[in-house]
């Protein structure tokens, strides 16, 4: 079979890094999703380019498929093999290969998390800003779901913030895209044709990332509203308003008290909430901060409540990073299905609204949380352990996409595509540019095994 004549070449390349447990093959059969797992037939746990080269090479001789996988956090399904094959495993490349402190940039390896390169930038004065809400999730994996987060706001997402990237091919070619300039005319932009491709088109092995200073200041606050539309409309007046804010989120009330529960904050009430944060000179900082209260102010808030010291900031952003888990522990057992919604800003209270509708007229428990600086929030819809309670989180989930979209909006605004979000791209796109995608995809990987059945329904 042609699996096996791949497990026995590869296990010649990688020795005992080619693994055909049932345990490390379960570990590698999902994300952190609920679609049914797909064992792979192996797990390669590659160190090199040149060793993911080798292995594509005979994967795609042999058209047996090849899923890339970061650390497993995806809420997509990105990371479950669908059909089988060999799931190449970048955990263990893991070098920051160049800084750059003079041009803010460096060079690092696919299986690099953010937190790791940003304790190893800290010294030089720099960070990486992109800030997905897990300190686990790699770069590589960022890379193939043109992740975003709480800084996106003021930051950029990976479209932004990817000079260049390493790249193999299906079938074991290797190519450089981009490279360390800002910005450059010089023929098809593959850097971007990669990002957001979800491992469909190619295994990203090296990134060239651009970097920002360490802010001088930094201050946080948490604002409560009495309504949701007063907290919604609060972050669409500061946007218009031109107040750089480095990360604006809201969470409802369902969320807020999952958070008190869970995270232990103390001083907040189970109230629609936004959490703040400004960067820049002490001075910029306090006037930002000043001019977004008095918005706030208008709209019925209840006043800033400061997080000033980094141990105080730090958990206050880290509830809001563990606000998924703290869902999930308002209904111990149940699964939960985190929807990406996002619209232009000016739709940002209709679709919040609707959905919240939405979650009451369904029954079920669903927090609500999002970046809402850049329009995207999500609900997580807790799934009841009830024979028809996973068909009734997919019918809301359809829901609050169907009116996202309806008002202008995407289905993802970072989670990427995977198998949960196939159904919505041809309401989104249309056939003709779904057609397009799908000839790009025919050209790169003309055999199908990259990362098959994500993205396109078939």
């Amino acid at each position: 079979m042609p699996v096996e004549t791949v497990i026995q070449a590869a296990r010649d390349l990688l020795g005992d890094r080619l693994a055909t447990s049932t345990a490390l093959r379960e570990q590698h059969a999902h994300g952190e999703d609920t679609h049914p797992p797909s064992m792979p037939d192996a797990v390669a746990f590659v160190e090199t380019t040149d060793e993911v080269a080798r292995i594509l090479a005979l994967c795609n001789q042999e058209h047996v498929p090849v899923v890339p996988w970061g650390a497993g956090t995806s809420l997509e399904g990105h990371v479950t093999p669908a059909r089988g094959g060999i799931t190449l495993d970048m955990s263990r490349m893991t070098r920051i290969i160049d800084v750059s402190q003079p041009d803010m940039d460096c060079r690092v390896e696919a299986g690099v998390t953010r937190a790791q390169l940003n304790t190893h930038l800290r010294d030089a004065g720099l960070f990486f800003p992109v800030d997905p809400g897990t300190a686990a999730c790699t770069i590589g994996g960022m890379c193939g779901t043109r992740a975003s987060g709480t800084n996106a706001v003021r930051y950029g997402t990976m479209r932004e913030n990817v000079l260049g990237l390493t790249v193999v091919l299906a079938d074991g070619r290797v190519i450089k895209t981009g490279g360390r300039v800002r910005k450059a005319a010089n023929g098809y932009d593959l850097t971007r044709l990669f990002l957001g491709s979800e491992g469909t088109l190619g295994v990203v092995t090296e990134i060239q990332l651009r970097l920002h200073g360490i802010p001088e200041a930094i201050s946080s606050a948490t604002c409560q509203f009495p309504d949701l539309g007063s907290a919604v409309d609060t972050v669409i007046a500061i946007l218009q308003m031109g107040i750089p804010v480095a990360r604006m989120e809201l969470l409802d009330d369902v969320q807020v008290e999952a958070c008190i529960r869970y995270s232990k904050l103390e001083g907040l009430a189970p109230l629609p909430t936004l959490f703040f944060e400004f960067h820049g000179t002490a001075a910029a900082v306090a006037e930002q901060a000043q001019q977004a209260e008095e918005i706030a102010s208008t709209f019925g808030s209840q006043g800033f409540r400061w997080a000033t010291d980094p141990a105080e900031r730090g958990k206050l952003w880290q509830a809001r990073h563990d606000a998924y888990w703290a869902a999930l522990a308002l209904k111990p057992g149940h699964k939960g299905i985190a929807t990406d919604a996002i619209v232009p800003i000016s739709k940002l209270t209709e679709a919040i609204l609707g959905a919240k509708e939405d979650i009451a007229a369904s029954g079920l428990t669903a927090p609500i949380v999002g970046h809402v600086g850049d329009g995207n929030f999500h609900t997580v819809i807790l799934v009841p352990d009830q024979p028809d309670g996973l068909a009734r989180a997919w019918d809301l989930d359809r829901k609050i996409v169907a009116r996202a979209l309806s008002l202008g909006g995407s289905c993802s605004g970072e989670h990427g595509v995977g198998i949960g979000k196939r159904e919505f791209l041809l309401q989104e796109h249309g056939a003709e540019a779904l057609a397009v995608m799908r000839s790009v995809k025919q050209a790169l990987d003309p055999r199908g095994v990259m990362n098959p059945g994500k993205i396109f329904l078939n």
